[in-house]
């Protein structure tokens, strides 16, 4: 039960997923963005969601750059309300921290992970899992989130395009009303998608002026985070948090006109 860094296998598992078609039900397909869905346990709200972009004018390794990147994240991620690294294991995986806005009246969530990537010419995963960290329990004003298995596969299509696919199995803690999942699949992932893609095509102007050779994403020795040691962490089991129920909420009224399709 103890806290394991992904190996070539189960790299191979998530891409493998990400490319599997059965078992998957389509929700929404508009615009170069196409939404899966599983449902494992609908009484539970817990669901696998699948989201793939086609992105043209941006390379992958852009793309690759810009999930990195933490201080742009903040940037252009409107949902966060904090972000940080906690510190690192190895060349190629991290601890950190990540909270965000849930449509209203939901309670925020947010949640420890640990976080790996891999490289592949001109494909890239970067996947995580929740873990425990003595420092960060979970806190008072949030609902600590389960990430069971959360992703990105990133694959190069052309000199300047590239396919994104999200693959995220997340257990929200908490029962959820179903308008929630609804809106997640049909609304609220391509949202985060055309977010993300505008964010990649400002990406190179924006990293001229901030840093533009820290990468320690691509070169481990520039990395300024403290090391981290896997026993220090534990396994975050869904079961040991308290379990919220918001099943009955009904959907804040200045939320629902949210339902444009395009961002400004």
């Amino acid at each position: 039960d103890s806290v394991q860094i992904p190996d070539d296998r189960d790299f191979g598992a998530f891409r493998a997923q990400c490319e599997s078609e059965s078992g998957w039900s389509l929700t929404y397909s508009k615009g170069g963005v196409g939404v899966w869905v599983q449902l494992l346990e609908p009484e539970r709200a817990l669901h696998k969601i699948k989201c793939r972009m086609e992105c043209r004018d941006v390379p992958a390794e852009t793309l690759y750059d810009v999930l990195h990147d933490i201080e742009y994240r903040k940037k252009w991620d409107t949902n966060v309300i904090e972000t940080f690294d906690i510190g690192r294991l190895t060349a190629n995986s991290d601890v950190g921290y990540y909270a965000w806005r849930c449509p209203k009246p939901l309670k925020n969530r947010d949640v420890v992970t640990l976080r790996s990537w891999l490289p592949m010419g001109s494909d890239y995963i970067i996947m995580n899992y929740s873990v425990k960290h003595p420092k960060y329990p979970p806190r008072k004003d949030m609902v600590r989130a389960v990430s069971i298995q959360t992703g990105y596969l990133i694959e190069g299509t052309g000199t300047k395009s590239c396919t994104i696919t999200y693959l995220a199995q997340v257990d929200p803690k908490g029962s959820l009303p179903k308008w929630v999942v609804n809106k997640s699949s049909q609304f609220l992932a391509p949202k985060a998608m055309k977010k993300m893609y505008k964010a990649c095509l400002k990406y190179p102007e924006w990293k001229q002026k901030h840093d533009p050779h820290f990468k320690p994403w691509l070169f481990p020795e520039q990395s300024r985070l403290p090391a981290l040691s896997l026993s220090e962490l534990s396994l975050q089991h869904a079961d040991s948090l308290e379990n919220i129920d918001e099943s009955s909420l009904a959907e804040s009224k200045e939320d629902r006109g949210e339902g444009s399709d395009e961002d400004s």
